[in-house]
């Protein structure tokens, strides 16, 4: 019989399997980091100064209307409460509404409401769970009114469907 004898693992075989190694982890940390940094520039705002100057005068002017909004679901519909400060029905000189998953964008939903019995209805069967509602409404002075408010569905969920979080 003839004895096979293995062969050494030497130093080269060693740097071999390291450089392909780390080879490949250097080639998908690179690939990575090129996907991150092309798909998405980081920019949002040319100047993030200016920018946070008219987010507070917005936000200032949105105060100052006094509105507060609510929302409901009422069977089939979707219910909005838009109070001024008197508690009085608002009639905005325009709104846009939507509303969709806190984390998918694919059941969005675009809602036109109709003022019935100072509420606005919008019919819109919504599936159980929670749903985030985003309001842009123009106030008959041209002062811009955004909010964004959670709305749960069936089963509450905790925070979402505006229970204390422990």
């Amino acid at each position: 019989m003839t004895e096979i004898t293995p062969k050494a693992f030497t130093g080269r075989k060693m740097l071999a399997v390291m450089l392909s190694f780390f080879g490949v982890i250097i080639t998908v940390n690179m690939y990575m980091a090129y996907s991150a940094v092309s798909t998405f520039p980081g920019l949002e705002v040319k100047n993030s100064y200016l920018a946070s100057q008219e987010f507070n005068q917005r936000a200032e002017a949105q105060r100052a209307l006094g509105w507060e909004a609510s929302i409901s679901q009422d069977g089939n519909a979707v219910v909005l409460q838009l109070l001024d400060k008197d508690g009085n029905t608002v009639i905005p000189e325009s709104m846009v509404a939507k509303i969709g998953r806190p984390t998918y964008a694919g059941e969005d939903i675009d809602l036109t409401f109709q003022l019935v019995d100072n509420e606005y209805r919008a019919d819109a069967a919504l599936a159980d769970g929670p749903w985030r509602f985003f309001l842009d409404a123009v106030a008959q002075d041209g002062t811009r009114y955004k909010k964004r408010l959670h709305l749960s569905v069936g089963t509450p969920v905790g925070p979402l469907a505006g229970e204390p979080s422990e």
